[in-house]
């Protein structure tokens, strides 16, 4: 007797933002990770849902975090009573959670630039994060990024360039944090190396059993002044993912194909709990 597997859920927090774009990537990357001949996938199946309550938080395996405006998601999700759900979800469940923008500053540490009185985290990312690093939505552009990550996603000629949509877009100012104490959200870890090049390397340890922060992509260009800019833009500690820019506003699945593998890996290897049970 064949036993058919669970689906595994995968959400998309619908407070704000890019939910259907997210939804549509994700549907063609699952399409493309289904069919590919490469993969021993094919008795896998997903399902992909819109969250905006806790008990279909709680109905996931893996969850999205999309771009918008961080405050008022916070807001939004203090109201709705899913701040601690989410909080559990990513730092006790350790479900595979990815943040888009203004996800990876909800998924963050700590915040800069937050509007007055500040705003609630959810964590799981011992990073400290820049909001609208480069300025308001006029000065928003889209930059080829070099992603070591994608090299699998890139066939024989390995992986060309991704399109970063950069929309008041945060980056990544620091990692292994520790939170400040007026701030929640943080998953207790231990330093690692930022991988990057020059004065801007950097290892910062603190107390904890987690996994280390890995630098996945940096951004490198020139700020007003001409002076070069070395800027993280993506990250990843243990079963949370954040980028600065917008994979869902491009054509490319690559990254929601690489990030579905992930949810699948964890899944194999005991992490991850099928039906949220």
């Amino acid at each position: 007797m064949t036993v058919t597997p669970a689906p595994i859920a995968v959400g998309v927090l619908a407070l704000q933002g890019g939910v259907a774009e997210h939804l549509a990537l994700l549907r063609r990357a699952a399409a493309l990770l289904l069919s590919a001949p490469s993969q021993p996938l094919a008795t896998l199946a997903f399902t992909f849902t819109e969250v905006r309550t806790a008990p279909q938080l709680a109905r996931c395996d893996a969850l999205i975090i999309p771009g918008g405006e961080s405050t008022t998601m916070a807001i939004v999700a203090q109201r709705l009573g899913l701040l601690d759900p989410l909080r559990d979800f990513v730092k006790t469940q350790q479900k595979p959670t990815w943040g888009t923008c203004a996800g990876l500053v909800l998924l963050s540490a700590r915040a800069s630039a937050t509007k007055q009185g500040g705003q609630q985290l959810i964590g799981g990312l011992d990073v400290a994060v820049q909001r609208n690093r480069y300025g308001t939505q006029l000065q928003s552009f889209v930059a080829e990024l070099s992603l070591p990550f994608l090299q699998d996603e890139g066939g024989e000629g390995g992986a060309p360039p991704f399109r970063g949509v950069f929309i008041r877009a945060p980056v990544v100012e620091e990692v292994d944090v520790a939170p400040s104490s007026e701030e929640e959200g943080a998953l207790d870890g231990e330093g690692g190396q930022t991988g990057l090049t020059g004065t801007k390397e950097k290892e910062m340890k603190k107390k904890g059993k987690g996994p280390p922060v890995e630098v996945l992509g940096v951004y490198r260009g020139r700020d007003a002044d001409g002076a070069e800019m070395e800027d993280i833009v993506a990250v990843r500690q243990g079963n949370v993912f954040g980028t600065s820019f917008h994979p869902e506003l491009t054509d490319d699945v690559r990254i929601h194909v690489w990030w579905l593998r992930q949810v699948v890996d964890a899944l194999r290897h005991g992490e991850l709990v099928v039906g949220g049970v």
